[in-house]
């Protein structure tokens, strides 16, 4: 592949994670005027979240088996233009109708199952066109695009609500259409070679890869889930104690949450550049990076103050840069082109379901204490550590090529002693 093709190709696969990222957080700076401008409490207000984040997890593992039995590219296309149109009639709801929360809802849950056909799919494309060492370069920078979309997010919300409560709605059919434009045209799939198997044979097909490498794969969801739950968890925590204790909102405390998420970023880039097919190294950032995690927030039940908060916290950021993109390249690795779909899409389908119980679980945890809320997350990052820790087990240090096996990681062995 040209170094300019496939520097646009990349660009294309980034753009698709970018885009998911921006279906939840955009919107966080515009809740409360949501709440007053409809008349809503805030229960109605957060089912604007809950609904794309729930839609979305339903609809990752149908899509993703469709993405192998056709293509990754006739899924993600037409994801991208219901995702759009989505915002397009919450938006156009919220300009005509003084009764838009129903529509606001029915636009959001378009939304969901348009993200369903995104970043889990991307990821299972990136395995598809790259191999080797590329293929997890490319991992890294798309998890580093989805975290720059968390970066971007509450900043260009809090932008887009300036100019009217309900302009992020209007943000997105413009960033769909760009990433459309560039997956469109710069996305070039091959052809399969062999006609995809009857649903009856994939299913089975997929209970083989589970019941060989259950306890591995299901390990990397949970730690995937944790990843996400924690940082979507503390975020909605750093934004209560924003504004009810300092009195910070708007583009400022949008600004204040990116600065974990940044830290994130980097990270995450640096990592999926570094890590290549080394399995040896994978495992040791993974369980690097949730020490990394568990130590900074049983650290932050020491401090109150607001610099020495987010010191500590962006040790718990650099830990997730660390754990994301080795997990994203174990996962995509892990099975053939066949189900790779699936697969992927179904870690896609629980790091959404992390996001979408952090903030209640949160909520009540800081309810109860500030403390236990953080001794609680540093004990389910350990726990997460150790599995991860004892339930990979790397036979040899370098991968095998993707083309050679149906399953990239039968050098790994599952600790089952």
């Amino acid at each position: 592949m040209a170094n300019s093709k496939k520097g646009l190709t990349i660009l294309a696969i980034s753009s698709i994670p970018l885009i998911m990222t921006l279906g939840n957080s955009m919107l966080i700076p515009i809740l409360p005027k949501m709440e007053s401008e409809l008349g809503l409490n805030s229960f109605q207000v957060s089912l604007t979240i809950t609904i794309f984040s729930v839609t979305a997890a339903i609809f990752i593992p149908i899509l993703g088996y469709f993405s192998d039995r056709f293509s990754r590219k006739i899924i993600i296309v037409p994801a991208l233009i219901l995702y759009g149109l989505g915002g397009l009639l919450a938006g156009l709801a919220s300009a005509l109708f003084d009764s838009a929360y129903i529509w606001i809802l029915i636009g959001r849950a378009m939304q969901g199952i348009g993200a369903a056909g995104t970043a889990p799919i991307a990821m299972a494309l990136t395995g598809d066109l790259f191999k080797g060492g590329d293929q997890s370069k490319v991992l890294g920078l798309v998890e580093a695009s989805n975290g720059f979309g968390k970066v971007l997010s509450p900043i260009v919300g809090s932008l887009l609500a300036l100019l009217v409560w309900y302009g992020p709605f209007w943000g997105f059919p413009v960033f769909c259409l760009v990433s459309v434009l560039l997956t469109a045209i710069f996305i070039k799939e091959k052809k399969k070679k062999v006609q995809p198997p009857p649903i009856n044979k994939y299913v089975k097909g997929l209970f083989s890869v589970f019941k060989q490498e259950g306890r591995w794969l299901f390990t990397t969801y949970l730690a995937g889930a944790t990843c996400l739950l924690t940082l979507f968890g503390i975020l909605f925590y750093i934004s209560d104690v924003l504004e009810k204790e300092y009195g910070i909102d708007g583009v400022t405390k949008g600004a204040i949450l990116a600065i974990p998420l940044l830290f994130q970023m980097v990270t995450s880039f640096i990592t999926g550049s570094k890590i290549g097919k080394n399995m040896k190294v994978m495992k040791r950032l993974i369980v690097l990076g949730l020490l990394f995690m568990t130590t900074s927030f049983a650290c932050l039940t020491l401090v109150d103050n607001l610099v020495p908060f987010f010191s500590i916290l962006v040790i718990s950021s650099v830990g997730t840069g660390l754990v994301l993109p080795c997990l994203n390249s174990l996962i995509t690795g892990s099975v053939g082109k066949a189900r790779r779909g699936f697969v992927t899409s179904l870690y896609g389908s629980v790091r959404f379901l992390g996001v979408a119980i952090g903030p209640p679980v949160y909520g009540w945890l800081m309810s109860i204490s500030k403390n236990i809320m953080f001794l609680s997350t540093a004990g389910l990052t350990l726990f997460v550590a150790i599995l991860s820790l004892t339930l990979i087990h790397v036979k040899h240090a370098e991968a095998q090529s993707d083309e050679a096996s149906n399953s990239l990681f039968k050098k790994l062995q599952l600790n089952t002693e």
